[in-house]
Parts: structure tokens; sequence; C-alpha cells
């Protein structure tokens, strides 16, 4: 999937972004929420953010598990003008696909693009 700039239609997460994105997530999996050890283009989490993070998780009441190929059938994007917002649905041990999505800033960055972690939560 392409990068694209089309800021009145979501589009699939780009190709580009999706090992990035699996490394976010599989952090969060270990219990890194401030992403400890560096991920090229991650910026870091503060560290109030990443107790929201551990602790919305922790409230959903259910494991997370690194992200399976399907989770990309049904993540989006969309174009807002600076920068893309992304959401990634997260799954979890026992129901796979969960109501959980990770909600990232990516903008685009000298060599490549710049991730932001927003969130994680219920839509």
């Amino acid at each position: 999937m392409p990068v694209l700039k089309d800021g009145d239609a979501q589009q699939p997460i780009p190709s580009a972004w999706r090992s990035t994105i699996r490394e976010i997530v599989h952090a969060f999996v270990l219990g890194d929420y401030r992403i400890g050890t560096p991920i090229a283009g991650v910026r870091p989490i503060p560290a109030q953010d990443a107790r929201q993070i551990e602790d919305y998780i922790r409230d959903y009441g259910e494991t997370l598990v690194d992200l399976p190929d399907d989770t990309w059938d049904s993540s989006v994007c969309i174009w807002l003008g600076r920068r893309w917002n992304a959401l990634v649905d997260l799954w979890t041990v026992s129901e796979g696909r969960s109501d959980l999505v990770l909600h990232l800033h990516v903008s685009e960055a000298e060599g490549g693009f710049a991730f932001e972690v927003y969130m994680v939560y219920v839509p």
C-alpha cells in the first residue's frame, strides 16, 4: 500500500509504516509503554502518557499480542494536511481483534516518517 495524501478518504495503513507499527505494539506486548528501547522514527512516549496507555490496557482486561497480518485489513489512516492520523486495531489473546486501537500521528521526516503514539483506547 502506498503512502497517500488524501484528506477526503481513509486509506489502508501504508506498507512503509507497518514494520515500525509492529515494533511499537511489540514493545507494548512486552510491557514497555515508554518505548525504552528506541525504535527508529518513533518519538519517546512521555511518562504520563505511558501510564495512561498502560492503565487503559490493564483496565481493558485482556492481554495484548503482536499484530497479525489481518490487522491491516481493518486499520486505517487519513491525511490531515500536515500529518496523518492512523488507527491500528490491536489484538488480544482471547479476543483476536479487540476493540482497542493504537492512535498514531505520522508525519514526514528526513529520510522517512516520524511516529508519535497519541493513545491506546476504545473508540
